[in-house]
């Protein structure tokens, strides 16, 4: 269970941060009217086309000893960043990255324009605008970015294995686990992984559905009356 756990402490920590840092960038794709915004958008989405292990790659190669995250991470706290959970958190960033911005700038964008233009009239600054009038209103989209970059971290393999390797208690997450499993002909074990993993993935999706769906909507009219 301990790669379970260290798989739902890596997927909660990424979500964290995808949501502090993924709001102001799909905020300002949402809003920007620079005609090159579509390279930033490419950059976003690359994770969704480009194979994990070559994503991987090219990660460790920036993060390893001789890279200049690394050499700068080394510099600063004596040790490597690759092959450590801060190492796996920061590649897990990049590679759930399109599953936290891509559905809020759905969100921002289909925020009524008017609103923010009426709040723009009445002297509101960008900052108000978005905390009162354009966040309150996308709560399902950044509901549903957090849940889908957790669950797409929770069962990453290609890329936590490129950069993490596979050490006990820190970098061996649920999915290499399972994997170590199967080639031990350990069937059980896997199921067993394999099937707590079904579970918590199917939850979170549920989540989604439920929110996007307003399965609340009828509570929250008859007790907002």
């Amino acid at each position: 269970m301990d790669a379970l756990w260290l798989s739902i402490r890596l997927a909660f920590c990424v979500a964290v941060i995808l949501l502090l840092f993924g709001t102001p960038l799909a905020c300002w794709i949402s809003r920007t009217r620079w005609r090159g915004k579509f390279l930033i958008e490419s950059v976003v989405a690359l994770p969704l086309v480009l194979p994990p292990t070559v994503l991987g790659f090219y990660v460790l190669l920036t993060l390893g000893s001789n890279g200049p995250i690394g050499k700068l991470w080394q510099s600063w706290f004596g040790h490597p960043l690759a092959f450590t959970f801060s190492g796996l958190v920061i590649a897990s960033v990049f590679y759930s990255l399109p599953f936290a911005v891509q559905p809020m700038v759905t969100a921002f964008e289909s925020v009524d324009s008017r609103l923010t233009d009426a709040a723009a009239v009445l002297g509101a600054g960008s900052f108000r605008m978005f905390w009162r009038i354009v966040l309150p209103l996308s709560v399902p989209g950044v509901i549903t970015a957090a849940v889908l970059s957790f669950a797409h971290t929770l069962g990453e393999f290609g890329v936590v294995l490129m950069v993490g390797g596979n050490i006990p208690g820190v970098t061996r997450t649920v999915s290499i686990d399972i994997y170590d499993h199967v080639q031990s002909l350990e069937v059980d074990a896997a199921n067993r992984m394999a099937l707590a993993l079904l579970f918590i993935s199917f939850a979170v999706l549920s989540s989604i559905y439920a929110v996007n769906r307003r399965v609340w909507s009828p509570w929250l009219v008859k007790h907002g009356d």
